[in-house]
Protein backbone atom coordinates (compact mmCIF):
# COMPACT_ATOMS: atom_id res chain seq x y z
CA UNK A 1 0.00 0.00 0.00
CA UNK A 2 1.32 3.49 -1.29
CA UNK A 3 1.24 6.01 1.55
CA UNK A 4 1.89 9.83 0.53
CA UNK A 5 2.77 12.70 3.32
CA UNK A 6 2.58 15.55 0.94
CA UNK A 7 1.43 16.46 -2.61
CA UNK A 8 3.93 14.31 -5.57
CA UNK A 9 2.15 15.63 -8.64
CA UNK A 10 -1.84 14.56 -9.32
CA UNK A 11 -2.55 10.56 -8.96
CA UNK A 12 -6.21 11.51 -9.91
CA UNK A 13 -9.31 13.87 -11.60
CA UNK A 14 -12.45 12.88 -10.06
CA UNK A 15 -13.46 12.10 -6.71
CA UNK A 16 -15.97 9.53 -5.54
CA UNK A 17 -16.94 9.92 -1.97
CA UNK A 18 -19.59 7.83 -0.07
CA UNK A 19 -19.95 3.86 0.83
CA UNK A 20 -17.53 1.36 0.89
CA UNK A 21 -18.59 -0.97 -1.96
CA UNK A 22 -18.99 1.96 -4.59
CA UNK A 23 -14.81 1.25 -5.60
CA UNK A 24 -16.52 -1.95 -6.55
CA UNK A 25 -17.31 -0.94 -9.99
CA UNK A 26 -17.49 -3.39 -13.37
CA UNK A 27 -14.80 -1.55 -15.40
CA UNK A 28 -12.44 -0.55 -13.01
CA UNK A 29 -8.76 -0.81 -13.31
CA UNK A 30 -5.55 -0.83 -12.16
CA UNK A 31 -7.08 -0.29 -8.88
CA UNK A 32 -4.05 0.58 -5.70
CA UNK A 33 -4.77 1.71 -2.16
CA UNK A 34 -2.92 5.18 -1.16
CA UNK A 35 -2.91 5.98 2.68
CA UNK A 36 -3.18 9.68 2.91
CA UNK A 37 -1.14 12.03 5.53
CA UNK A 38 -2.72 15.32 6.04
CA UNK A 39 -2.11 18.72 8.22
CA UNK A 40 -5.62 17.95 9.04
CA UNK A 41 -5.35 13.95 10.72
CA UNK A 42 -6.03 10.83 9.10
CA UNK A 43 -8.80 10.34 6.43
CA UNK A 44 -11.67 8.11 7.33
CA UNK A 45 -9.93 5.32 5.20
CA UNK A 46 -7.17 4.73 2.22
CA UNK A 47 -8.33 6.21 -1.25
CA UNK A 48 -8.82 3.40 -3.83
CA UNK A 49 -7.42 4.75 -6.97
CA UNK A 50 -7.97 3.23 -10.52
CA UNK A 51 -9.17 3.94 -14.01
CA UNK A 52 -13.19 3.81 -14.41
CA UNK A 53 -13.85 4.88 -18.06
CA UNK A 54 -10.58 6.06 -19.37
CA UNK A 55 -10.40 8.70 -16.21
CA UNK A 56 -8.39 8.23 -12.43
CA UNK A 57 -10.78 8.23 -10.11
CA UNK A 58 -9.91 8.24 -6.11
CA UNK A 59 -12.52 6.53 -3.98
CA UNK A 60 -12.87 6.94 -0.21
CA UNK A 61 -15.42 4.84 2.58
CA UNK A 62 -16.83 8.50 4.15
CA UNK A 63 -17.41 6.35 7.63
CA UNK A 64 -14.25 3.88 6.81
CA UNK A 65 -14.71 0.32 5.66
CA UNK A 66 -17.13 -1.59 7.97
CA UNK A 67 -18.95 2.03 8.48
CA UNK A 68 -16.96 2.53 11.89
CA UNK A 69 -17.96 6.26 12.00
CA UNK A 70 -20.50 8.13 13.28
CA UNK A 71 -21.79 11.18 11.10
CA UNK A 72 -19.49 13.82 14.02
CA UNK A 73 -16.89 11.55 13.61
CA UNK A 74 -16.22 11.68 10.01
CA UNK A 75 -12.63 13.91 9.82
CA UNK A 76 -13.80 15.80 6.88
CA UNK A 77 -11.08 17.98 6.51
CA UNK A 78 -8.58 15.41 6.25
CA UNK A 79 -11.23 13.52 3.80
CA UNK A 80 -11.48 16.63 1.32
CA UNK A 81 -7.47 17.51 1.66
CA UNK A 82 -6.84 14.20 0.66
CA UNK A 83 -8.24 14.45 -1.92
CA UNK A 84 -6.80 17.94 -2.88
CA UNK A 85 -3.32 16.26 -2.49
CA UNK A 86 -4.24 13.08 -4.86
CA UNK A 87 -4.94 16.08 -7.70
CA UNK A 88 -8.67 15.77 -7.80
CA UNK A 89 -10.52 18.39 -9.13
CA UNK A 90 -13.95 17.22 -8.87
CA UNK A 91 -15.91 15.19 -6.46
CA UNK A 92 -19.34 13.10 -6.39
CA UNK A 93 -20.59 12.61 -2.96
CA UNK A 94 -23.11 9.62 -2.09
CA UNK A 95 -25.00 10.03 0.43
CA UNK A 96 -28.06 8.67 2.14
CA UNK A 97 -30.76 10.77 2.76
CA UNK A 98 -34.84 11.12 4.01
CA UNK A 99 -37.27 12.51 2.12
CA UNK A 100 -39.12 15.86 3.32
CA UNK A 101 -41.61 16.21 0.30
CA UNK A 102 -44.61 13.11 -0.64
CA UNK A 103 -43.37 13.60 -4.12
CA UNK A 104 -39.97 12.58 -3.78
CA UNK A 105 -39.76 8.61 -2.82
CA UNK A 106 -37.73 6.15 -1.50
CA UNK A 107 -35.48 4.75 -3.97
CA UNK A 108 -35.55 8.11 -5.90
CA UNK A 109 -32.24 10.36 -6.45
CA UNK A 110 -32.25 13.77 -5.10
CA UNK A 111 -29.10 16.11 -7.08
CA UNK A 112 -29.67 19.09 -4.17
CA UNK A 113 -27.98 22.09 -4.56
CA UNK A 114 -29.16 23.96 -1.64
CA UNK A 115 -28.15 23.20 2.31
CA UNK A 116 -29.42 24.17 5.44
CA UNK A 117 -26.72 23.40 7.87
CA UNK A 118 -27.60 22.41 11.53
CA UNK A 119 -24.47 20.78 12.51
CA UNK A 120 -21.78 21.72 15.11
CA UNK A 121 -18.60 20.36 13.49
CA UNK A 122 -16.06 21.95 12.27
CA UNK A 123 -16.38 23.01 8.23
CA UNK A 124 -13.32 24.79 7.53
CA UNK A 125 -10.29 24.83 6.65
CA UNK A 126 -9.30 28.29 8.01
CA UNK A 127 -8.37 29.83 11.27
CA UNK A 128 -5.09 29.93 13.10
CA UNK A 129 -4.40 33.39 12.19
CA UNK A 130 -5.76 33.36 8.55
CA UNK A 131 -8.98 34.17 7.37
CA UNK A 132 -11.05 34.03 4.55
CA UNK A 133 -15.09 34.45 3.59
CA UNK A 134 -15.73 32.36 0.57
CA UNK A 135 -19.11 32.42 -1.79
CA UNK A 136 -22.06 29.89 -0.96
CA UNK A 137 -25.01 31.28 -2.50
CA UNK A 138 -24.22 28.37 -4.98
CA UNK A 139 -22.76 25.48 -3.30
CA UNK A 140 -22.56 23.05 -5.27
CA UNK A 141 -20.86 22.98 -9.09
CA UNK A 142 -23.75 23.19 -11.37
CA UNK A 143 -22.24 21.54 -14.29
CA UNK A 144 -21.20 18.96 -12.66
CA UNK A 145 -24.26 17.76 -10.74
CA UNK A 146 -25.92 18.40 -14.30
CA UNK A 147 -23.68 15.77 -15.44
CA UNK A 148 -24.80 13.36 -12.64
CA UNK A 149 -28.83 14.13 -12.85
CA UNK A 150 -28.43 13.62 -16.88
CA UNK A 151 -26.52 10.41 -16.15
CA UNK A 152 -29.22 9.22 -13.88
CA UNK A 153 -32.20 9.98 -16.44
CA UNK A 154 -30.34 8.37 -19.25
CA UNK A 155 -30.41 5.17 -17.30
CA UNK A 156 -34.35 5.82 -16.59
CA UNK A 157 -33.89 6.36 -13.46
CA UNK A 158 -36.13 8.55 -10.89
CA UNK A 159 -33.80 11.57 -10.22
CA UNK A 160 -34.93 15.36 -9.15
CA UNK A 161 -32.29 17.89 -10.61
CA UNK A 162 -32.62 19.93 -7.18
CA UNK A 163 -33.62 20.49 -3.61
CA UNK A 164 -33.07 21.80 -0.52
CA UNK A 165 -30.63 19.16 2.08
CA UNK A 166 -30.81 19.75 5.31
CA UNK A 167 -28.21 18.28 7.71
CA UNK A 168 -28.55 17.71 11.20
CA UNK A 169 -25.88 16.27 13.43
CA UNK A 170 -27.11 12.98 14.54
CA UNK A 171 -26.49 10.00 14.93
CA UNK A 172 -30.38 9.84 16.06
CA UNK A 173 -32.66 10.53 13.52
CA UNK A 174 -35.24 13.61 13.61
CA UNK A 175 -37.87 13.51 16.16
CA UNK A 176 -41.62 13.81 14.33
CA UNK A 177 -41.64 17.63 15.16
CA UNK A 178 -37.98 18.38 14.07
CA UNK A 179 -39.05 16.74 10.89
CA UNK A 180 -42.73 18.31 10.87
CA UNK A 181 -40.52 21.92 11.46
CA UNK A 182 -38.10 21.01 8.70
CA UNK A 183 -40.45 20.08 6.34
CA UNK A 184 -42.46 23.46 6.64
CA UNK A 185 -39.08 25.38 6.11
CA UNK A 186 -39.13 24.26 2.48
CA UNK A 187 -36.08 21.15 2.80
CA UNK A 188 -36.46 18.95 0.31
CA UNK A 189 -34.01 15.93 1.86
CA UNK A 190 -32.72 15.05 5.01
CA UNK A 191 -29.33 13.56 5.91
CA UNK A 192 -26.16 14.19 8.19
CA UNK A 193 -23.11 14.27 6.49
CA UNK A 194 -23.24 16.82 2.63
CA UNK A 195 -23.42 20.46 4.36
CA UNK A 196 -19.88 19.91 5.76
CA UNK A 197 -18.43 18.35 2.77
CA UNK A 198 -19.69 21.28 0.42
CA UNK A 199 -18.36 23.70 1.95
CA UNK A 200 -14.99 22.16 2.41
CA UNK A 201 -14.99 21.11 -1.41
CA UNK A 202 -15.70 24.95 -2.22
CA UNK A 203 -12.68 26.34 0.31
CA UNK A 204 -10.51 23.54 -1.83
CA UNK A 205 -11.54 24.90 -4.99
CA UNK A 206 -13.14 21.41 -5.78
CA UNK A 207 -16.38 21.08 -8.15
CA UNK A 208 -18.92 19.49 -5.41
CA UNK A 209 -22.23 17.38 -5.99
CA UNK A 210 -24.01 15.40 -4.75
CA UNK A 211 -25.83 12.05 -5.82
CA UNK A 212 -28.73 11.76 -2.66
CA UNK A 213 -29.71 8.04 -2.65
CA UNK A 214 -33.22 8.42 -0.66
CA UNK A 215 -33.48 5.34 1.90
CA UNK A 216 -37.13 6.55 3.37
CA UNK A 217 -39.51 9.56 4.03
CA UNK A 218 -38.50 11.25 6.66
CA UNK A 219 -40.72 10.12 10.36
CA UNK A 220 -43.20 13.31 9.23
CA UNK A 221 -45.23 10.76 7.03
CA UNK A 222 -47.64 9.52 9.15
CA UNK A 223 -48.62 6.37 6.58
CA UNK A 224 -45.25 5.31 5.98
CA UNK A 225 -42.99 2.98 8.49
CA UNK A 226 -41.08 4.73 10.77
CA UNK A 227 -37.54 5.32 10.37
CA UNK A 228 -35.70 2.48 11.04
CA UNK A 229 -32.06 1.03 10.28
CA UNK A 230 -33.36 -2.01 8.52
CA UNK A 231 -35.82 -0.16 6.44
CA UNK A 232 -32.69 2.18 5.48
CA UNK A 233 -30.36 -0.75 5.24
CA UNK A 234 -32.93 -2.24 2.39
CA UNK A 235 -33.32 0.70 0.13
CA UNK A 236 -29.67 1.52 0.55
CA UNK A 237 -28.59 -1.78 -0.96
CA UNK A 238 -30.99 -1.74 -3.38
CA UNK A 239 -29.80 2.15 -4.95
CA UNK A 240 -26.32 0.91 -4.32
CA UNK A 241 -26.53 -0.66 -7.66
CA UNK A 242 -27.88 2.35 -9.11
CA UNK A 243 -25.57 4.67 -7.34
CA UNK A 244 -22.86 2.59 -9.59
CA UNK A 245 -24.23 2.78 -12.82
CA UNK A 246 -24.87 6.62 -12.61
CA UNK A 247 -21.14 7.24 -11.95
CA UNK A 248 -19.76 4.88 -14.31
CA UNK A 249 -22.17 6.81 -17.00
CA UNK A 250 -21.75 10.60 -15.63
CA UNK A 251 -17.61 9.76 -15.38
CA UNK A 252 -17.38 8.84 -18.83
CA UNK A 253 -19.32 11.50 -19.97
CA UNK A 254 -16.68 14.02 -18.51
CA UNK A 255 -14.19 16.25 -19.99
CA UNK A 256 -10.35 16.11 -18.90
CA UNK A 257 -9.48 18.31 -16.00
CA UNK A 258 -11.12 20.77 -14.31
CA UNK A 259 -13.56 23.17 -16.01
CA UNK A 260 -13.17 26.77 -16.11
CA UNK A 261 -16.83 27.70 -17.16
CA UNK A 262 -18.40 26.85 -13.18
CA UNK A 263 -15.50 28.99 -11.63
CA UNK A 264 -15.21 26.17 -8.69
CA UNK A 265 -11.31 26.35 -9.13
CA UNK A 266 -11.08 29.93 -8.34
CA UNK A 267 -13.52 29.78 -5.37
CA UNK A 268 -10.90 31.49 -3.11
CA UNK A 269 -9.63 34.19 -5.23
CA UNK A 270 -10.20 37.88 -3.41
CA UNK A 271 -11.82 35.59 -0.70
CA UNK A 272 -8.51 36.12 1.71
CA UNK A 273 -8.61 39.37 4.31
CA UNK A 274 -5.88 38.66 6.34
CA UNK A 275 -3.05 40.38 5.25
CA UNK A 276 -0.37 38.51 3.72
CA UNK A 277 2.71 39.54 6.27
CA UNK A 278 0.70 38.68 9.43
CA UNK A 279 -0.33 35.26 8.48
CA UNK A 280 1.85 32.66 10.78
CA UNK A 281 4.18 30.18 8.95
CA UNK A 282 3.11 27.13 10.63
CA UNK A 283 -0.63 28.20 8.98
CA UNK A 284 0.83 29.03 5.53
CA UNK A 285 2.84 25.74 5.31
CA UNK A 286 -0.68 23.80 6.59
CA UNK A 287 -2.94 25.65 4.29
CA UNK A 288 -0.29 25.82 1.41
CA UNK A 289 -1.78 23.33 -0.87
CA UNK A 290 -5.13 25.63 -1.12
CA UNK A 291 -3.49 29.30 -0.86
CA UNK A 292 -0.25 29.12 -2.00
CA UNK A 293 -1.05 30.04 -5.14
CA UNK A 294 -2.50 33.34 -3.88
CA UNK A 295 0.16 34.29 -1.37
CA UNK A 296 2.30 34.87 -3.82
CA UNK A 297 4.53 38.46 -3.36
Amino acid sequence: MARINKAKGPCADIGILGGTGLYEIDGLTDVREIRLQTPFGDPSDPFFVGTLEGKRVAFLSRHGRGHRLLPAEVNYRANVYGFKMLGVGRIISVNSVGSLKADIRPRDIVLADQFFDRTRRASTFFGGGLVAHISFGQPVCPELSRSVYDAAIGLGLRAHPGGTYISIEGPAFSSKAESIIYKSWGCDVIGMTAATEAKLCREAEICYATMNLVTDYDVWHAEEEAVSVKLILQNLWHNIGNAKAVIKRAVAGLGPGQPDTCGCGRALRNTIVTSPDLIPAETREKLGLLVGKYLQP
